[in-house]
């Protein structure tokens, strides 16, 4: 059984592995949420609800509050703030989003009281060497528009308010201390990774030039891609957020005075002109664009693609073909990005999605490398300005250290 995507109404239950580990099972969040390798005793966070937020109409789907988890600096890091931006899939017509409203991805009803700080959130050195005792937020994702939307739906009591959640949620962080940063980094994964690249440049302008601002996208270099059978299935997806939830109004005008609207919710569209430094790391065979955009259920009715989605080792050679093509695509589109002095790129060959927040990717003794460096190291070394990074990895299956995702 493939895992779903949270534009659809279906619920699919799935089993995830790295390397044959088993990593978790969950049948809404599926593999838009793979930081399900906790650290050994992970520091476990509280969910506080922003009390404002409702008199700006910053609201989930359903009208509830929005949210983050909040872990003060210490040390040097007392000043410096790292911000994570949640990810989980995006609903793209009423009948998704109405069934999204009743998850933790569209109320802050169900969300978890707590959650457990890993990855680029672990507040211990050894696991987290750069960060670890900087303030990090991780600000909850319940609007399904990746922190973009404008709009409501009175019929069926849809809060479209994806931006003014961003807006309240930047608000109440200033408030906390975060108007007070030496260091600031927007990050994100997946719908959360696409959220800190549309967000970038307005992130920055929250601080004073002096103000050392930068942006990391795990897993959000979603490309306008053709499918399996020659169709747009990500398109079309992202056609239905953009036209349901009102994202027009808030994408960058430097893609809309050349590009339709949904175009400009394409990484590829926006990275040129993002003018903030912005580190992009991403799998080469996104694991999510594999089961979700380029070969989805309902262009393989015959499940001629079920053995190699399951496991890339079982793909054959026309279909390892068309993914090489995708990666060249990739690649083809972050080309003038990686020109610029101040934007770090890190792509591994793996089959694998979100790789900041899961222990074992972002920086554990067998971590994914490229060129001897793990993840942690190389954004470090990026953000910190001790060396360039543009780090693009040779094409599968020559990486013997990736952690790739197998469904059972």
């Amino acid at each position: 059984m493939s895992v779903m995507a949270v534009g659809v109404v279906a619920v699919a239950w799935c089993l995830f592995f790295v390397n044959g580990h088993v990593l978790g099972e969950d049948g809404f969040q599926g593999l838009l949420d793979l930081e399900d390798i906790p650290s050994p005793n992970p520091r476990m966070v509280g969910l506080t609800l922003i009390p404002g937020a409702a008199a700006k109409g910053a609201v989930c789907l359903d009208g509830t509050l929005p949210g983050y988890h909040f872990q003060p600096g210490f040390g040097s890091g007392a000043n410096s703030w790292l911000i994570q931006l949640e990810g989980g899939g995006w609903c793209n017509n009423i009948k998704s989003c109405v069934f999204r409203k009743t998850t933790l991805r569209g109320s802050s009803k169900y969300m978890e009281k707590t959650l457990a700080f890993t990855g680029i959130l672990s507040n211990k050195a050894e696991e987290n060497p750069d960060f670890f005792n900087w303030n990090r937020v991780k600000l909850r994702y319940c609007d399904g528009a990746s922190f973009s939307g404008e709009g409501q739906n009175k019929a069926t009591g849809l809060y479209f308010r994806g931006q003014r959640i961003f807006e309240a949620g930047m608000e109440e962080l200033m408030s906390k201390g975060m108007k007070n940063a030496d260091q600031a980094l927007l990050s994100g994964c997946s719908a959360g990774g696409l959220a800190s690249i549309l967000h970038c440049d307005e992130f920055r302008g929250l601080f004073p030039k002096i103000t050392k601002v930068k942006c990391l996208s795990d897993a959000g270099l979603f490309l306008d891609a053709t499918d399996a059978a020659g169709g747009h299935t990500i398109r079309n997806l992202y056609a239905g957020v953009v036209s349901l939830q009102g994202v027009e109004k808030n994408l960058p005008s430097t893609c809309t005075t050349r590009l339709d609207p949904t175009s400009c919710f394409f990484p590829e569209n926006l990275i040129n002109n993002i003018t903030t430094p912005l580190f992009l790391l991403n799998a080469a065979y996104d694991a999510w664009q594999f089961q979700e955009s380029l070969v989805p259920s309902s262009v393989d009715p015959h499940g001629e693609w079920k053995a190699c989605k399951s496991n890339q080792s079982n793909c054959n050679s026309t279909q390892i073909q068309f993914l090489q093509d995708f990666r060249m695509e990739m690649l083809d589109d972050v080309k003038g990005f990686a020109s610029y002095d101040q934007n770090g790129l890190f792509i591994n060959s793996c089959f694998a999605h979100c790789q900041t927040l899961r222990q074992d990717t972002w920086f554990a003794d067998d971590s994914p490398l490229i060129g001897k460096k793990k993840i942690a190291e190389s954004v470090g070394d990026w953000y910190f300005d001790r060396r360039p990074v543009k780090a693009i990895d040779c094409p599968y299956p020559c990486d013997s250290t990736c952690h790739n995702l197998v469904f059972k």
